[in-house]
């Protein structure tokens, strides 16, 4: 990836800047950074000891786990699919 594809983009998540720099779009970053900062407030609410690291790690964990599901019920439904255009 050429360093001319990259952009820099700086994001709040948590209360803090980040910045990050790639090749998606702009519109792209914010709404993953929204989505991330949204989940993090969304555990906080229920644990508010958790410092930092752990609330990171958690978000990351719930995270994983959200997208493991939409990727078995990807799988899931091509394999309806497949089934249906074999008929």
């Amino acid at each position: 990836m050429a360093q001319q594809d990259k952009q820099r983009i700086t994001v709040e998540i948590n209360h803090k800047s980040y910045t990050i720099i790639g090749k998606e779009p702009v519109s792209h970053v914010r709404m993953v950074a929204s989505l991330v900062d949204q989940k993090m407030n969304e555990i906080q609410e229920k644990n508010a000891h958790l410092d930092t690291t752990k609330l990171a790690v958690l978000t990351a964990v719930n995270t994983m786990n959200d997208y493991l599901k939409l990727k078995e019920d990807y799988a899931s439904l091509l394999g309806s699919l497949k089934k249906k255009e074999d008929q």
